[in-house]
């Protein structure tokens, strides 16, 4: 495991593991939104930070284009919504894991 990745959890072959964002929990007006709307809205967010990549993650996409860049620990990409196994990591955060081809791209932010 690197130093990003805390989730205690090494990816086999394609699965990729990802911080997701957390969610709001509180509305712009400042209404506080309750426990189970916000379990539902931070699995529900698509933007999250790749902590962990399996060693084969990502090989058949830079075979199809050799212009592919490959997305490491670090990035923050954009994945489908509700993709992935959550699980929480002995840090205590929440992470999914999940195949390489559900990251729909990397954020440049």
């Amino acid at each position: 495991m690197g130093e990003l990745n805390t989730s205690g959890v090494n990816p086999l072959d394609l699965r990729v593991v990802v911080k997701p964002d957390s969610a709001i929990t509180k509305t712009a007006g400042g209404i506080i939104l309750p426990d189970q709307e916000r379990d539902r809205l931070r699995y529900a967010t698509t933007k999250g930070t790749l902590v962990a990549v399996g060693e084969n993650a990502f090989e058949e996409a830079a075979a199809r284009c050799k212009t592919f860049s490959r997305p490491s620990p670090g990035d923050r990409v954009l994945f489908g919504q509700y993709q992935g196994h959550k699980f929480k990591g002995p840090d205590d955060e929440d992470y999914l894991i999940m195949n390489d081809e559900d990251v729909l791209g990397k954020l440049e932010e």
